[in-house]
């Protein structure tokens, strides 16, 4: 039976329409998801293939192949209260192919092995076979944010202060307790030190599942394409990369009150929701941001025989620029009398269309 409000909490790395969904939620109803934090945490756990843990899929009553769904982001709690990101570089002989999904012990040689923790920084994470450091990644410049109580602005902290966070890595991020990530806070980074920023939350990745098992972070045109003829157990071939969804987007309008129109490629969907940043910029230039864990609430509701590639954003007007924005009554006001001196007429019923290219 369906319910109006479906919490979850549960985690996954690969998105994979074999595996049974939770809920379903009804037509109309709200999904409140505890979200861990998405790029750093996942890209230093070895023991996983991807570079995002996002939630489980929930299905949607009466969403079917063909059909799209309408998710309104309602609101995004920050939970987290630090994090560490920055710009990376890869660590040749620690990864098979692609450093997110095949991630290697340079010394026993195993895929995605399991591993530990040992103390702070890069060399801290340890594999269980032969207790060699495992980083497929190395942060080249790096920072940890540390955010005030109401998680309203951000400070970057100095290196002292970044190991003490390090030593708490957990706690700072607020893993959540069914997540299988490493805080990316163990890093323990303060390249840049002293740096005040507003929080302004967005997600990175939300969406439907897609018809293919594919690692959640490569549910993207630019990211899926690192998965044609990998040589890892999740490589695809051109076809079944268009069975992706497109839900990592990382795009900063993507934040509360904004609405997203998305394909249904499987029975149910599959919403999900991972990868929340406290705050990015037009783009995700270094590669990576302010990754942290949040409470994420949208509400679905299913749009019927509406065939779509991929997802449609549709962003809160005063995100849009000066001149997309929507025509007020009396701008409307002003043109229809304008038209009407000179005898003619003009259409006014008219929004923005913003087309984002993601291949």
């Amino acid at each position: 039976m369906a319910s109006r409000i479906v919490h979850t909490t549960k985690m996954t790395w690969v998105l994979d329409p074999r595996e049974p969904m939770l809920g379903p939620v009804v037509d109309g109803g709200t999904i409140v998801a505890r979200v861990s934090p998405g790029c750093w945490g996942p890209m230093i756990t070895p023991d996983y293939p991807s570079g995002h843990e996002v939630t489980h899929p929930v299905a949607v009553e009466g969403a079917e192949v063909g059909d799209a769904v309408l998710i309104k982001i309602k609101k995004i709690n920050v939970l987290s209260l630090a994090t560490t990101s920055g710009t990376d570089s890869f660590n040749d002989g620690n990864y098979v192919g692609d450093p997110f999904v095949a991630k290697r012990c340079p010394g026993c040689g195993a895929i995605n092995p399991k591993t530990y923790v040992d103390g702070i920084g890069e060399d801290a994470i340890k594999c269980v076979n032969c207790h060699t450091p495992v980083k497929p990644f190395h942060l080249d410049n790096g920072y940890t944010m540390l955010f005030n109580e109401e998680r309203t602005i951000g400070i970057t902290v100095p290196p002292e202060l970044a190991k003490e966070i390090a030593k708490q890595a957990s706690h700072f991020s607020a893993i959540p307790p069914e997540s299988h990530q490493y805080s990316s806070n163990l890093i323990a980074k303060g390249d840049l030190a002293g740096v005040l920023t507003r929080v302004r939350p967005m997600v990175g990745n939300i969406g439907s599942c897609p018809a293919v098992p594919m690692p959640s972070s490569h549910n993207a045109g630019d990211f899926g394409s690192f998965l044609l003829g990998a040589p890892h157990d999740y490589a695809l071939t051109e076809e079944q990369l268009l069975l992706r969804t497109d839900g990592h987007m990382d795009i900063n309008e993507v934040c509360e009150g904004t609405m997203i129109i998305v394909p249904v490629k499987v029975p149910g969907a599959g919403i999900y929701v991972g990868d929340v940043h406290a705050m990015m910029g037009d783009g995700e230039v270094a590669g990576h941001t302010t990754d942290v864990a949040a409470e994420v609430i949208i509400e679905v509701k299913v749009i019927k025989g509406l065939k779509i590639d991929g997802p449609i954003i549709l962003p809160r007007p005063e995100d849009l620029p000066y001149l997309a924005r929507p025509y007020t009554e009396e701008e409307k006001n002003k043109a229809r009398h304008l038209a009407e001196i000179y005898g003619f007429n003009v259409e006014t019923e008219m929004y923005p269309l913003q087309v984002f290219l993601l291949t």
